[in-house]
């Protein structure tokens, strides 16, 4: 064999090495993944068994309960027992979901084949619209009613989360879209009536674009302020621009400080303070 073909084969003979390596590593990691995958689902059938059990063990609770209620004569002084315990064990399965997600608000809908969990909105202590999202139990779960506004990702937020496991991130999540966009629509509100000299020139139903014009006393000169919110999981603008006829002012260290501060106020309250610095009237 010349040199060639030996540097050919052995050539060869090495990316058949490297791809046996290649493939054994491939597979470690396949196994490593499929045995925690075996591990969580272990763990998920322990927690199902362990809640059978709790409901099968309430369940026969109430069966001797409810047996001994009816050996029992009406004048028994236990006989207003039975009541209460059934009560008991009522409430802490409310309560129960209500932990499991999050602490919203739910009534029972559909002789208790779906939930209504209801989504309330506050802004500065002030509580503001209230949403409700209805829910299908089985077969699986499924939002069937709402009334969340059409501009909110609904579909998106559902599908991003994990609904039949984890109600609990994907209620928290629109909870702070609700939250952000009404305390964006109360901002926008407040700018109208505490702020008469500043022109609200445009703004959209989510409320996440806002444009102003103010009023710069000493030059008279206007300035066209955007507040884009483009997270709109916060009532706080992603970015504010400048716009006036005086090319120099939306540089100056005077309206750069504005920036920071309508970055990091909402809006009435930034204003409230550009108003007392001098810098609009």
């Amino acid at each position: 064999m010349d040199g060639a073909s030996a540097t050919g084969v052995l050539s060869h003979l090495g990316r058949l090495e490297a791809q046996a390596r290649s493939r054994k590593t491939q597979q470690q990691g396949r196994v490593k993944e499929l045995k925690a995958k075996a591990e969580e689902l272990r763990m998920q059938r322990d927690r199902l068994k362990a809640e059978i059990e709790t409901h099968k063990k309430l369940r026969a609770f109430m069966d001797k309960q409810c047996t001994q209620e009816e050996e029992m004569d009406e004048d028994s002084e236990h006989s207003e027992l039975l009541p209460l315990v059934a009560r008991h064990a009522q409430l802490q399965d409310l309560l129960r979901a209500h932990h499991i997600i999050g602490g919203y608000n739910v009534t029972k809908t559909r002789q208790g084949k779906g939930v209504c969990v209801s989504l309330a909105t506050a802004y500065e202590g002030v509580f503001l619209d209230t949403y409700n999202v209805e829910i299908d139990l089985k077969p699986t779960l499924r939002i069937s009613r709402h009334n969340i506004p059409p501009f909110i990702p609904l579909d998106s937020l559902v599908e991003q989360s994990d609904l039949q496991t984890d109600m609990r991130t994907f209620l928290g999540t629109l909870s702070r879209h609700l939250n952000a966009f009404a305390g964006r629509k109360q901002q926008l509100k407040l700018v109208k009536e505490l702020h008469k000299s500043v022109k609200v020139m445009e703004s959209n139903v989510l409320c996440s674009i806002l444009v102003m014009m103010f009023t710069v006393p000493t030059k008279k000169t206007a300035v066209l302020c955007t507040l884009d919110y483009t997270d709109h999981t916060r009532s706080l603008p992603t970015r504010v621009h400048f716009e006036s006829e005086d090319k120099e002012l939306p540089g100056s260290p005077e309206w750069k400080k504005n920036c920071s501060l309508l970055m990091e106020h909402h809006v009435h309250k930034a204003l409230t303070t550009m108003r007392k610095m001098g810098d609009i009237v």
